[in-house]
C-alpha cells in the first residue's frame, strides 16, 4: 500500500470519525469503492463533498432513481438528434461520435485529473444495476459498441457509493467494496457537529435542544426520525426566533422543521398530551 496519496482527515465543515477516514482512505488506497450505509440524516451524501473538497478534487454525482440503468452512467447515444440532423441536414450525421454523450461515469473517465465519484442511494435502482456495473467498476473501462471504442479511466476516480440500507446489495457487488456503516451521531459527537456550523450557540439552549431532538428520536413508531441536517434547521429556527431555552422543557416550538409527516407531528402531540 503507498503511502504517496494525500490522506482524508475530514473538512472544515464536517466532522468525521477516525473509523471513517481510515476507511476513506483505505478505499483509496486499494483502489476500490467504497460503500457508504447508514440511516438518512448521518451524512453519507455529505462525506463525498467533503472528500472533494478536502483533497481539492471536483465532485461528479450519479443520483440513482428507480428507473436508472447502469448504462445511463457510461454514455447515451443520441439518436433523436441524429435522425434530427439527418432529415433537416444539419450535422455530420456520418460521425456517430459526435451524438455520444458522456454519463456521469463516462465523465469521470474522462477527465484527466482524478475525482471523486458519488454514486448516490444505489439501493433505489433494481437489483440488477450493481451487477451491472461491476465491470466498469472493476476495471476501469467500458466499451461503446456504436462507435467501437473503448473508453479508459485516465485516472482512476475515487468512488464512493450511498446506501439507505432499505435492500440488500448483491454479494458479489458487496465483495469488491470497502464498507462502512455511519451510525448515527451519539450526543457528544453531534454537540460536536453543531459547533461547527453555529461556533457561537449558546451552551443552555445547546443543551436543551439535544436533550429535545434525541427524546424525540426515542420515541417508538416514528415514520421518519429527524436527523442531522434538521436538527441544524431546527436550532437556526429557535435562534432567529430568540426562543427562551427554558421553553424547551415544556414545549416544541416549530415541530415541523423535526418532523416531516403529520403522522409523527401527531404521535408527539399525544405523547406530550399522556405526559
Amino acid at each position: 500500500m503507498s503511502d504517496s496519496f494525500e490522506k482524508f482527515t475530514g473538512s472544515a465543515d464536517y466532522v468525521v470519525s477516525g473509523e471513517l477516514s481510515s476507511a476513506v482512505n483505505v478505499a483509496i488506497a486499494l483502489e476500490k469503492p467504497l460503500l457508504i450505509k447508514g440511516e438518512p440524516g448521518t451524512g453519507k451524501t455529505m462525506l463525498a463533498q467533503s472528500v472533494a473538497r478536502a483533497l481539492n478534487m471536483e465532485l461528479i454525482v450519479w443520483s440513482v432513481k428507480s428507473t436508472t440503468k447502469a448504462q445511463d452512467g457510461l454514455y447515451l447515444y443520441d439518436t433523436v438528434q441524429r435522425l434530427y440532423d439527418a432529415q433537416f441536414g444539419e450535422g455530420d450525421v456520418k460521425n456517430i461520435g459526435s451524438y455520444i454523450r458522456p454519463g456521469k461515469l463516462g465523465q469521470a473517465f474522462a477527465s484527466e485529473k482524478q475525482v471523486v465519484l458519488l454514486i448516490d442511494e444505489i439501493d433505489k435502482a433494481d437489483l440488477e444495476f450493481p451487477n451491472d456495473l461491476l465491470w466498469e467498476l472493476d476495471r476501469m473501462e467500458f466499451y461503446i459498441p456504436e462507435t467501437r471504442q473503448t473508453v479508459r479511466a485516465k485516472k482512476r476516480p475515487i468512488v464512493i457509493i450511498t446506501s439507505n440500507a432499505e435492500k440488500e446489495l448483491p454479494d458479489a457487488f458487496l465483495r469488491r467494496c470497502i464498507f462502512h456503516y455511519i451510525a448515527f451521531p451519539g450526543a457528544e459527537k453531534m454537540a460536536e457537529i453543531v459547533r461547527v456550523h453555529y461556533p457561537d450557540l449558546e451552551d443552555r439552549l445547546l443543551a436543551e435542544a439535544m436533550e429535545s431532538f434525541y427524546r424525540i428520536r426515542s420515541v417508538r413508531d416514528l415514520q421518519k426520525k429527524p436527523g442531522t441536517s434538521e436538527l441544524l434547521d431546527w436550532l437556526q429556527a429557535l435562534v432567529l426566533a430568540g426562543i427562551d431555552p427554558a421553553r424547551l422543557e415544556a414545549a416544541l416550538p416549530f415541530p415541523g422543521v423535526l418532523l416531516k409527516k403529520n403522522q409523527d407531528i401527531d404521535l408527539l402531540n399525544s405523547q406530550s398530551h399522556n405526559h
